[in-house]
């Protein structure tokens, strides 16, 4: 593409606080331009997430360019990846399936053992967890880690789940089980973007055990 601008994805850190309330009004505008739910979080909520190396943070520069975060549920069994959000004028250029991936390795990498979920009701996500090894389950299958469902009540589809008892909603559940050998086979080729991931962490890691020195 002519003029394509440079795009880094990385792991957020402490540093990008700054974009916080950029990511929480894209991710509403996002949600009120499709018509569907989003579970809304507050500015602590992700700033929390930066510090703890929990959120991949996609940058044009200095510009914010896409955010997700992870989170893991249920003694650290569950994670799920969210949040997922392109800045408009970025779209179209595969940033998106770069987030996702990054943030996929990010929960692979810290939680190794436990099952990877993703609730959405955009199918461009579907396609991405697909790729990545997910698989369609039911909402039984999840986590019940009470935690996680309030944070779900701040979507405007929260009374489908309240009135099916948690069985339906408008989004579809996707889990990446480390366990099933279907959900696999596409682990060797994000062996290079795993790798990367792994060294930011560490890098992460590094700095605070030498601030705690400090």
């Amino acid at each position: 593409m002519e003029n394509e601008i440079e795009i880094d994805v990385m792991v957020a850190d402490a540093s990008h606080e700054q974009y916080v309330d950029t990511i929480l009004d894209t991710i509403e505008a996002a949600a009120k331009v499709r018509g569907t739910g989003i579970a809304k979080r507050t500015h602590e909520y992700v700033a929390q997430k930066m510090k703890e190396g929990k959120a991949i943070i996609a940058l044009a520069g200095d510009e914010f360019a896409g955010f997700s975060y992870i989170e893991s549920w249920g003694n650290k069994q569950y994670v799920a990846t969210s949040g997922l959000i392109v800045v408009e004028k970025f779209r179209r250029q595969g940033l998106a399936k770069r987030i996702k991936q990054a943030s996929f390795q990010l929960a692979r990498l810290r939680w190794p053992k436990a099952k990877v979920f993703s609730l959405t009701s955009e199918s461009a996500v579907m396609k991405m967890n697909t790729e990545l090894g997910y698989l369609p389950v039911t909402f039984a299958d999840l986590t019940d880690d009470e935690a996680f469902w309030k944070g779900c009540q701040g979507c405007i589809n929260h009374d489908v789940l309240e009135r099916t008892d948690r069985r339906y909603c408008i989004c579809t559940t996707m889990l990446f089980d480390p366990q099933d050998p279907r959900c696999l086979i596409h682990e060797e080729q994000y062996e290079s973007l795993r790798k990367k991931t792994e060294q930011k962490w560490l890098e992460m890691k590094q700095a605070a055990r030498q601030n705690q020195e400090k």
